[in-house]
Parts: structure tokens; sequence; C-alpha cells
């Protein structure tokens, strides 16, 4: 697409429309990304935490029970705690053990008559745990309840079908395992599932313009506004790649250098490393702590010395790290490994954390 300012949706006018097909474009690539049967159930959103505050505060009503887990994102629990607080719902919050991993059995028995909404990672953006959805899944909707899926640390490295794994509620940014642009995200919200949840903005929508009500037809609903259109091209564009290339083969291409990144960290005596065990499913994020070396002092080191870009601290996720043991020490070093990261990468990340190990 050449250079266009045109609104999505608004005009009739050539660019307008092209802004328009390209928004189009996105949004099929991402229902088939998913396994989604009608791409009119992906709504676009301008980042994850707003596809995941969207299916949060639009689901729960006064007097309804939700459970989440220690594993997740604050993008999770501070939605759940402020609706605690000012909305009266209640929320259970499942613990998880040393690894990340939440037990399907806690989800269970966290249970109440009143509970609608379970929400929880698909991976771990700590440790890299894959949490066991499809069990989960499975109890939320025997018992009634709704299930929301983080998918941040999966979407676009794990492969995820809402065909195979009946999710009501899926939310991911755009700018992760996706790949395109910050600014853009998305939710998907399973086919008649609008009629439960509200809209959180109220708008222009380019459609049913005659009525001041907002319109209930899926994505209309909850698109009020402009669209970033420079950043779902820019979706789109890395979506095609994506496809092209395919999930599968990209998990694979991770999976293999994290097995490499965590097997040489294993023999750096100085180095403990968090989360699961080999051979456990895992994403490919790989947090540790180096013995002398404050998280943040670490990382620091890593990019000025080395040129290694890696994120410190407790990356959102301090429930966690209070059971990882790693709270009252300022968190971990987490590598996140992607589709372009090589062989060569890795063994310069061993060499670094080798050397910084010995140098104290």
């Amino acid at each position: 697409m050449r250079e266009n300012g045109a609104p999505a949706g608004r005009s009739a006018y050539r660019e307008a429309a092209e802004a328009e097909n390209a928004i189009a474009s996105a949004r099929s690539s991402i229902a088939r990304l998913i396994g989604a049967d009608n791409a009119r159930q992906i709504v676009f959103t301008f980042n994850g935490t707003g596809a995941l505050n969207l299916a949060i505060h639009g689901l729960l009503r006064r007097g309804d029970h939700a459970i989440c887990t220690d594993a997740d994102h604050n993008s999770v629990l501070r939605p759940l705690r402020y609706l605690e607080e000012h909305g009266g719902i209640e929320v259970t919050r499942v613990t998880c053990n040393t690894a990340g991993w939440i037990d399907r059995d806690d989800i269970r028995r966290a249970l109440r008559p009143s509970t609608r909404l379970i929400a929880m990672l698909h991976a771990s953006n700590v440790t890299g745990a894959v949490q066991p959805v499809a069990d989960v899944v499975e109890i939320a909707h025997k018992n009634g309840a709704r299930f929301l899926l983080d998918a941040a640390q999966s979407l676009g490295h794990w492969p995820v079908s809402v065909k195979e794994l009946p999710i009501d509620l899926l939310a991911a940014p755009g700018h992760k395992g996706l790949l395109g642009p910050l600014g853009t995200g998305l939710l998907y919200i399973r086919d008649g599932l609008e009629k439960e949840i509200q809209s959180t903005v109220q708008g222009g929508t380019g459609t049913q313009s005659n009525e001041d009500r907002q319109p209930e037809s899926v994505p209309d609903k909850y698109e009020s506004g402009n669209h970033n259109v420079p950043g779902l091209v820019g979706l789109a564009a890395a979506l095609g790649w994506l496809e092209a290339r395919g999930v599968g083969a990209i998990c694979r291409h991770e999976k293999e250098l994290a097995d490499a990144l965590r097997e040489g960290l294993r023999r750096i005596p100085a180095v403990k490393l968090h989360g699961p065990s080999e051979g456990q499913l895992a994403v490919a994020v790989v947090s540790i702590s180096i013995d002398g070396y404050d998280p943040q002092e670490a990382a620091a080191v890593l990019d000025s010395a080395f040129g290694i870009q890696v994120r410190a601290g407790l990356h959102c996720a301090g429930r966690l790290h209070a059971a990882l043991g790693t709270l009252a020490s300022g968190g971990s070093i987490r590598f996140s490994i992607g589709a372009f990261n090589t062989h060569s990468d890795i063994e310069v990340a061993l060499s670094a954390v080798g050397e910084m190990a010995r140098g104290k």
C-alpha cells in the first residue's frame, strides 16, 4: 500500500477504500492464523492490554466471580483487582509452582456457582512455561464459565487454533510474535459471545450513523473511532510473512535455539535458570539469575559490553516472581528468542554470560 493518510471505513473515495481493504486483510490473516470461522470475530485494539481490558471489563458484572493465576501478567491482574475494589466482583488467584505452572486441579477447586470467567496466560512471559489450556477450557465450559486466553507470549510463536481448542476469548498484541508494529492488538470473540460483552468505548464507527446507540454487530461494537491504519497495514505485512514461513516452522526454530541456550546456561556454575526442566513444554523465553549481579546491573553490562538486549526486573509479573523466590532480589534476567535469531546469537549470549559469571 502506497502513502495513504485516509481513514478506514469513513468514506467512499479510493484511498479510504484502500485503507479499509488493508484492515480487512489483516483481520482475515489473523482469522486464518487462529482458525476462526469469521474474520469479523477479530476485534482490533491498540495493544494486548487493551484487548484484555475489553474482555474483562466487557464481560464481568457486579456479583460475578473470576479466577486468574499468580503466573498472569499485570494486564490481567490489574483490571481484575480494579473490578474487585470498585466493581463488586470477587477474584480467586490460583498459585503456581516454581516453574510457573498452574495445577488444573487448583482451578477446579477455585470454582464457585458465580464463576463467570477464568483468565489464564498461555505461556509465561517469565519462565516460558506453557499452561494446560485444553484442560482448563474444559473445566470452564463444564461449569458454565467463559475462558479468556492471554496469548501475548504464544501467538506467532506457538500453534494456536480456536477450532481445536474452543476458547471463548483470545487476546494478543500485534508487536510480539505477530511481528507487527507497536500500538496494535486484537481480541478474538467466539461467535455469539458478543451478546454478553459490553462495549467499553462508544463513538463513531462509520456504520448506522443515523442512530446514537452503539452498534451491536461485531467488530463495530468494539471499534469506535479511527483505526491505527499505518500500524494495521504493518501488521498485515508481518502476518503475510508469518503465513508464508509457518508458525510450526518458527516454533521448531525457536525451540531449538532456546534448548541450546538453556543447555549452555546450565553449564555455568554461577547461573541459576528459572522455569521448566529439560523436555517440558515451554516457549522460547529463558530467565536466569547470575550470582553477584542485580538483574538491572546484569542487563546493563550485557547491553553496553556485549550488545545483547535483555529484559531485567519483574516483567509485570510480581506474583510469579514471589513464587520463583526472585521478588526480593529484583526479579530475573530474561532472554527472548525470536524467529530471526540464529545459533550464532546463542553462542554470543553464552560467551557473554560465562565471562560475566567468571568476572564475579
